[in-house]
């Protein structure tokens, strides 16, 4: 029997490129390849690659640099870069970087094998087609014995917004949900082999609707009946798609954890048209309220642009008046940068340091809310999903209800288990709790 040839695959960015790179990983492992952690040991090194922050592709490139020298010291090495820095750059990929052997989009991850086909006649191709099929028909399941505790689940790609920022579009392409049974059949073998707690992916998540005129609600209804499955997540949401169903599914589901992910980029009506959000923060801040009234215990995260083309300092009020209003747990926020082929991309920009001075302060305030929604919690017990190992001895870190990471002292043998711990301190981006009687 010949060795089996070693996978190593760097993902970046979002929580679906590491479902994507699982897949592929699992797609590879048909051809015979056997993932590997040591990049060094590696016969295919794949980049799974993320568009979303500022001069990614510079940081994919200088990757590159440092893997062609360890190329030429393994000439049988091959280079794949795949994700939406793929996407977006394509055959000037190739001509710009020597050392890449293939390239592929996030759509075409099913054509690995015969892409590496064609890299062993000596090809150098580039798919970064949008296909017909469903790449989810051909790329096989990750059929390991066991899992972690939590698992991610794409249930829809792509997004037909076109946000005035946002590559997603060109990189993911136009709105596809996948069928509700194929997803139930997936998260049951998810569960037959450990997994306790599901996160439904999407670049729009509520937008998910299957050919069926199955919602997103509907879907986690139906998954919330599979025997093991303890608790469901889903992320990234828009506003404009938190429909009706959604939101009583949230004050009547259990299983759906009170947390949720609901961006809303800006407070200003007027920086909000220029992004083409098509949503106003009144309409955000309804939305919110009806959210909480069907969960009082409602957690909310945002993402925030600030220094967004044309922004004046009371655009920025605005969005600092509607963080006030809001009250967040955690939130993600960014100056902005432009992103080529975007609307946004050519209009004028803001000097850097105001971006950076209305970033600090927005991002000192979501701080004391974030520090705020945390000391909260000190006192309660709360129900832990015990994921892993900590960091000292003895101790274990899971997950409350509300995505906050806690540390406790417990058995290993708990992992993959629900426990009461209560809460007794809150740092900065975690709890420390003790297991409850």
């Amino acid at each position: 029997m010949t060795a089996p040839k070693k996978l190593f695959v760097r993902t970046y960015g979002c929580q679906m490129n590491v479902y994507d790179s699982e897949r592929m990983t699992a797609a590879l492992a048909a051809q015979g390849y056997a993932p590997t952690d040591v990049v060094d040991d590696a016969d295919l090194v794949l980049l799974n690659t993320c568009h979303i922050r500022e001069k990614a592709a510079e940081k994919v490139y200088s990757e590159i640099g440092r893997l062609r020298r360890l190329k030429t010291a393994r000439p049988g090495m091959a280079i794949g870069v795949a994700g939406c820095v793929a996407q977006a750059e394509g055959a000037e990929m190739l001509a710009r970087a020597p050392a890449v052997d293939f390239v592929v989009g996030p759509q075409a991850y099913h054509r690995l094998p015969s892409l590496l086909d064609r890299v062993g006649r000596g090809e150098r191709p580039v798919d970064t087609e949008f296909p017909a099929e469903d790449k989810f028909e051909h790329l096989p399941a990750d059929r390991r014995a066991r899992r972690a505790p939590a698992a991610f689940l794409t249930v829809q790609e792509g997004c037909d917004k076109f946000c005035a920022f946002c590559v997603v579009p060109y990189t993911r392409g136009a709105e596809v949900s996948r069928p509700a049974a194929r997803i139930e059949a997936e998260a049951r073998d998810l569960v037959a082999r450990g997994v306790v707690e599901i996160t439904l992916l999407g670049q729009n998540v509520n937008a998910y609707r299957d050919a069926e005129g199955v919602t997103l609600a509907a879907l986690v209804r139906h998954l919330a009946r599979i025997e093991g499955l303890e608790r469901l997540r889903y992320t990234t949401s828009h506003p404009n798609d938190m429909a009706d169903d959604l939101i009583a599914a949230h004050g009547d589901e259990p299983k759906l954890m009170p947390y949720l992910h609901l961006p809303v980029q800006a407070g200003s009506d007027r920086v909000l048209k220029a992004m083409n959000r098509r949503h106003t923060a009144a309409a955000y801040l309804r939305l919110v309220e009806r959210i909480r009234a069907a969960r009082p215990d409602m957690a909310l995260s945002g993402d925030f642009i600030v220094g967004f083309p044309g922004e004046t300092e009371a655009d920025f009020a605005d969005t600092l008046a509607l963080v006030e209003t809001v009250g967040y747990a955690q939130a993600y926020s960014f100056a902005y940068s432009s992103r080529p082929g975007t609307p946004a991309a050519d209009r004028p920009q803001l000097a850097e340091d105001v971006k950076a001075d209305r970033l600090h302060r927005l991002q000192a305030l979501l701080a004391r809310q974030q520090s705020a929604f945390q000391l909260g919690l000190v006192g309660r017990t709360l129900p832990v999903l015990i994921e892993k190992p900590g960091r000292e001895p003895g101790q274990m870190t899971g997950r409350s209800p509300y995505l906050t990471a806690v540390h406790l002292e417990a058995d290993a043998t708990l992992v993959g288990r629900i426990v009461p711990a209560r809460i007794l301190a809150a740092g900065r981006n975690s709890l420390a709790g003790a297991l409850a009687a």
